[in-house]
């Protein structure tokens, strides 16, 4: 007996439905609500399994995000993406870590649902046109016209510079061992001038409720002794992992001309609860 496709394409599916939503445990649920429909199925009258799978999943994720849209404008302070831990090798696929990465998940919070999906389908995915219009309920040339514009919206707001796998990892190694020497120059040193650090606590853990901008201001808050840091694979890159008294923070930068120019600490408990097994990713 053949494997169901759901199973062989269950890495994909959840890839996708994490994209739209940014938190894993939404694209789990979205997962389980797409599986029920799925055994619901006719199997005989489907004649692609992977793209009906990837429209139902893509429905699925667009219905919890104009959900969570609204309850998103109510959250403590800073919403970030939920981190995933992955494995080395996501960082193989350049344009799936890219895509996959909390800067870019960032980014595309700041577009509507439907946008998000045509971007994540087509940019991400190479889903042509019309299945992307069939998903969306719009006409291939509106979904061309949302592409277009996803894209423009998504370029002005990404890194500016792309960097070489080797210098990301070196500049995080960097931070991370000036995160635990404590010492201020050290960071100081491996940070930006404009330096933005980005926190979520949600309303559950220390953090600052707004950008923090500046080196000057971002080291002193960084710069404090008694903490663990471990250097882990978050998104596909390099990232950081610190406890001190017992609580946890998933640390992950942007870097542009050998400098950590945004930091994004996570320190919400909720949405650290992907750190110990490497998630599944798949394009």
């Amino acid at each position: 007996m053949t494997e169901d496709p759901f199973v062989v394409h269950r890495s994909l599916l959840f890839t996708v439905a994490y994209e739209m939503l940014g938190s894993s445990a939404d694209a789990e649920d979205v997962l389980q609500e797409s599986w029920l429909r799925w055994a619901d199925v006719d199997r005989a009258q489907v004649r692609d399994p992977r793209a009906y799978l990837v429209r139902t999943v893509t429905r699925q994720a667009l219905n919890r995000l104009r959900t969570l849209s609204r309850s998103r404008e109510d959250y403590v302070g800073e919403w970030l993406p939920e981190p995933l831990l992955t494995s080395p090798d996501v960082a193989e696929d350049i344009e799936l870590a890219e895509n996959v990465s909390i800067a870019m998940l960032t980014v595309l919070e700041t577009l509507g649902p439907t946008e998000r999906a045509v971007f994540v389908l087509r940019e991400v995915f190479e889903v042509p046109y019309g299945e992307i219009a069939e998903t969306v309920g719009k006409s291939a040339a509106a979904v061309r016209q949302i592409a277009r514009r996803a894209r423009e919206h998504v370029a002005a707001r990404r890194p500016r510079v792309p960097v070489s796998r080797s210098e990301q990892q070196a500049v995080v190694e960097r931070f991370l061992a000036a995160l635990r020497t404590g010492r201020l120059q050290e960071l100081l040193d491996v940070m930006a001038p404009d330096v933005v650090l980005i926190a979520d606590g949600g309303g559950l853990a220390g953090a600052a409720r707004a950008p923090i901008h500046g080196a000057a201001l971002v080291a002193s808050m960084l710069a404090l002794p008694g903490r663990a840091v471990s250097a882990v694979w978050l998104n596909g890159a390099p990232a950081g992992r610190i406890e001190i008294d017992g609580r946890v923070a998933a640390v992950s930068l942007v870097v542009e001309d050998g400098k950590v120019t945004r930091i994004h600490a996570i320190a919400n408990p909720r949405k650290l609860t992907r750190l110990d097994e490497p998630a599944e990713l798949a394009r």
